[in-house]
């Protein structure tokens, strides 16, 4: 089924929580390894710009669906961060922009050079590297979507649960275009298949590795993850990965999260 680009740019919204009762966080407040968490997924969502800005300078900035899309899911991005801000804000944590940007400027040399090293891979692979971005975009965005669903069954909070359950069904609208575009793309080209094949596999990690200290990402992911059922939502987004053209047997989340000492199978 076609994506409808022009309806989701017309449908595109931020995503509201103004009629959650916040105080039901005074009554039952988030743990630490809760608060943790949501800032981590805070942070990550915030730096969505950065994200954008490495896209164009890539072939993908060139094709009408793709900008368009990359706008409002921006847009839709940043105020997930701002939603998850509130709820921290409730906790007496203050999301400071100074802090996100020191995290930017620890990253010194590597910062800089992402964009110049995407747009000199992006335009030497050509159209095919869109296929590459579609693809990782997928698997970023189904594991944001059981990250947001697993934490808000976790917790089962009156007033947070709600809250990821809507960020996460935003997420899904994403999913829906990445995987629609990451579909065609890989069908038509083999040399699509074969540069995604080898970029996932060797390269994709979770999201917020390489911008997160490794610690964080290892308390959040084995936090929500963690558990034989976690690990179920793991496998089933290396099902839908596997089921994309020429991406058949891959496990790349299983093993990113195996690597990280999280994903057992014996816990599994």
């Amino acid at each position: 089924m076609a994506f409808d680009i022009d309806k989701y740019a017309d449908t595109s919204e931020r995503v509201h929580w103004e009629d959650l009762d916040f105080s039901a966080f005074d009554d039952r407040p988030l743990s630490p390894e809760t608060l943790r968490s949501l800032h981590y997924m805070c942070d990550i969502e915030y730096h969505t710009v950065c994200y954008m800005r490495d896209m164009l300078t890539t072939p993908s900035h060139r094709e009408d669906a793709v900008s368009t899309f990359m706008t409002m899911w921006n847009r839709e991005e940043y105020w997930h961060g701002e939603a998850l801000a509130a709820v921290l804000q409730r906790h007496g944590i203050s999301v400071d922009f100074d802090a996100l940007k020191s995290r930017r400027l620890k990253l010194g040399w590597r910062d800089k050079i992402a964009p110049v090293k995407q747009a000199l891979l992006g335009n030497l692979v050509g159209a095919d590297f869109v296929a590459v971005h579609m693809s990782w975009g997928a698997v970023n965005e189904w594991s944001a979507t059981a990250a947001y669903r697993r934490l808000a069954k976790l917790e089962d909070h009156p007033a947070l649960s709600p809250l990821l359950r809507r960020i996460g069904q935003q997420e899904t609208r994403h999913v829906a275009f990445y995987t629609t575009q990451a579909r065609a793309r890989l069908e038509q080209s083999a040399a699509a298949r074969t540069l995604t094949r080898f970029a996932l596999s060797k390269a994709w990690g979770p999201v917020g590795s390489g911008v997160m200290p490794e610690a964080e990402v290892r308390h959040v992911m084995k936090h929500i993850f963690g558990s034989p059922e976690g690990m179920a939502e793991i496998r089933k987004i290396d099902e839908h990965v596997a089921r994309l053209p020429g991406l058949e047997g891959l496990q790349v989340v299983t093993d990113a999260f195996r690597a990280r000492g999280i994903y057992s199978d014996e816990v599994a």
